[in-house]
């Protein structure tokens, strides 16, 4: 049994278990599954029925409380459960464990997420049903609300929010005219870094699409790798359709010492930021930049008294290669490295709002067998709206951990311009930068084109244009910088 180098306070939050789920099996039961082997991997099962507290984040499904289900089938029926809307980030859902075991209202908290859409798609393929089973009648005990703006309403009537990947690319080309890349290169960096990421993926025993995938090959649109949103082909992209659910069992220090949970067991939380004040992607004047996530690395970097460079274990949140390549450069990552231990939400496989807790199920090993060495994982919500930050270690902090919600310095340090309603956007219009999307009936053909641009009044603006002539153009040529003609949410260049 590893002591801690020093003693602990009684309420130090420390995360004693990690489990995990790949079972072809409905939401409830992976969820199940993966709390059943979090508490074997703290080797003390009682813990489960000491859990006094679930967070659970929405998923993709539909289903009443699963957390209440799980509740009663590990032996906690009287467990609260919390459920965390869709753009609350799983940074804060993390935070909120460790705060109110400090805080001493609660000792045994239960994060937990999961999503079967590959069994729901078996399901509805092979026996037209693809229903989740439901037990429960009655809501969660507390809903978390996500903040009222995640999304501008410019953005909504463009059609510019869903799939995301369209504001992933725009964002991706973006950086790519900050940095003056051609489209040659801006190609062979996205590609690169993800072949780089496939190979990670290679050795993971988990990974959901662990098979070998070369730049070239994923550089390339294709029947089997069709493109989706300029730059972007699939195998760019988070590959959401898995079977995966993962659990972190959290106690304080007291409550661990008092189940008997190995001190070789416990996993500590140095820095847990977040910020959970959404600032829009029109709204943010530098769309290839995230100075919100910068905040957390500078002040992570400040208590840990070392540059976030020189973590030695990383794994950055990775839904699009853009999401990647921005944060490296917010928080002063060698763009050149491969900063995960998965292999990514492509090739790991990308849960819907819970790959930072399989993430962080993955670090977990690598500490304990280094408990000297500190992990990084970081957390995107929505567009790159809202970031997350945490880093963990085998080793407790000296002076305690950095825990807290940053939202009033990120907005502060975000440089921002208004922006337009769709009421009020037409005249003449600069392109900030672009995405393409392509024809239903020919995957291969560009048909539409997405802008972001400014308006002569300063105002930010979304529009789109459906002629399949500037789709091609913009492909070949690009628009950013580029004049065209606004009407409403539409564009001619």
């Amino acid at each position: 049994m590893r002591s801690p180098s020093r003693s602990v306070h009684p309420r130090t939050p420390v995360l004693v278990g990690v489990g995990t789920s790949e079972s072809s099996a409905p939401v409830p039961d992976l969820l199940t599954e993966a709390c059943i082997r979090a508490a074997e991997d703290a080797g003390t099962p009682s813990l489960l029925g000491a859990v006094e507290r679930i967070n659970l984040p929405q998923g993709s499904w539909t289903l009443t409380d699963p957390a209440r289900t799980v509740a009663r089938r590990i032996g906690a029926p009287h467990a609260y459960t919390y459920r965390y809307e869709i753009g609350v980030s799983q940074q804060e859902v993390m935070h909120d464990a460790l705060s109110c075991i400090a805080d001493g209202g609660t000792d045994v908290v239960l994060v937990l997420g999961g999503e079967a859409r590959a069994y729901a798609r078996r399901m509805g393929q092979e026996h037209g049903a693809g229903q989740e089973g439901d037990d429960e009648e009655r809501p969660p005990d507390i809903t978390i609300t996500r903040p009222p703006d995640f999304v501008a309403p410019i953005e909504l009537a463009a059609g510019l929010v869903w799939p995301p990947v369209q504001q992933y690319a725009v964002i991706e080309n973006a950086l790519a005219a900050h940095e003056q890349l051609t489209p040659g290169a801006q190609s062979d960096e996205i590609a690169g870094l993800w072949a780089r990421f496939n190979g990670v993926a290679q050795r993971n025993p988990r990974a959901a699409f662990p098979s070998p995938m070369s730049a070239t090959e994923i550089a390339t649109p294709g029947p089997k790798n069709r493109p989706l949103a300029y730059p972007y082909n699939l195998w760019h992209s988070s590959q959401w359709t898995v079977d995966q659910a993962s659990a972190l069992l959290f106690c304080s220090a007291e409550r661990a010492a008092e189940l008997q949970v190995a001190t070789d067991r416990w996993i500590f939380s140095h820095v847990a930021l977040h910020s959970s004040q959404a600032i829009t992607l029109t709204a943010r004047r530098r769309l290839h930049a995230w100075p919100a996530m910068a905040v957390l690395g500078r002040a992570a970097a400040e208590h840990l008294g070392v540059p976030l460079g020189e973590t030695e274990i990383a794994e950055i949140y990775s839904c699009f290669p853009a999401a990647v390549r921005v944060q490296q450069r917010a928080l002063g990552l060698d763009p050149g490295g491969t900063p995960t231990v998965t292999g990514g939400m492509t090739f790991a496989g990308g849960p819907f709002n819970n790959f930072v807790f399989e993430a962080t199920a993955a670090v977990v090993p690598l500490l304990r067998s280094a408990p000297e060495k500190r992990g990084l994982v970081t957390t995107v919500s929505g567009m790159l709206t809202k970031p997350g930050l945490a880093v963990w270690s085998g080793e407790p902090p000296t002076g305690g951990p950095l825990v807290a919600d940053l939202a009033d310095e990120a907005s502060a340090r975000t440089p921002t311009v208004p922006v337009a309603t769709p009421e009020e956007a037409g005249g003449r219009a600069t392109v900030v930068s672009f995405t393409v999307t392509y024809a239903a009936d020919d995957p291969l053909r560009p048909a539409r084109t997405a802008i972001v641009a400014d308006l002569a009044d300063g105002k930010r603006t979304a529009a789109t244009c459906d002629d399949a002539a500037t789709a091609r153009q913009a492909v070949a040529e690009g628009l950013i910088g580029r004049s065209v003609d606004i009407q409403g949410t539409a564009f001619t260049p």
